[in-house]
């Protein structure tokens, strides 16, 4: 049990520290311009939502693949619940930042449920 709780722990915690590095990654590789809003993402160039998205994506892949690596049983569960977290977020996130409709749902369509799945199910074939 104490092993399962650990799994989700760090899952979400890997999951977020990668999800922040790639977001800190995208600012260096895209850096804003002066008078740059980054809390309005309705009228940013393409660019500028690519690292966010892979944020997202990658770091619920990461974190569900060491969830299930780490989990003893219930490994499925576990992948799909680290989802489902950083799904809270990428909903919450909605609410603050303003984004195009096209982003907001590839992101929460894509970026959270289907990756904690292909997490699980990448971490079970190795």
């Amino acid at each position: 049990m104490i092993k399962n709780i650990l799994a989700v722990i760090l899952g979400l915690v890997i999951g977020s520290a990668l999800n922040m590095g790639l977001i800190i990654l995208g600012s260096e590789i895209f850096p804003l311009k002066e008078g740059f809003d980054p809390m309005d993402a309705m009228n940013w160039d393409l660019k500028y939502f690519l690292f966010p998205f892979l944020a997202h994506a990658i770091g619920t892949l990461a974190g569900a693949i060491v969830s299930v690596k780490i989990a003893v049983s219930h490994h499925k569960i576990f992948a799909l619940s680290i989802g489902g977290f950083f799904l809270l977020g990428g909903i919450m996130m909605v609410k603050i930042l303003p984004a195009p409709f096209w982003f907001i749902s590839l992101d929460l369509i894509v970026a959270y449920i289907p990756m904690g799945y292909l997490g699980w199910k990448l971490a079970k074939k190795s």
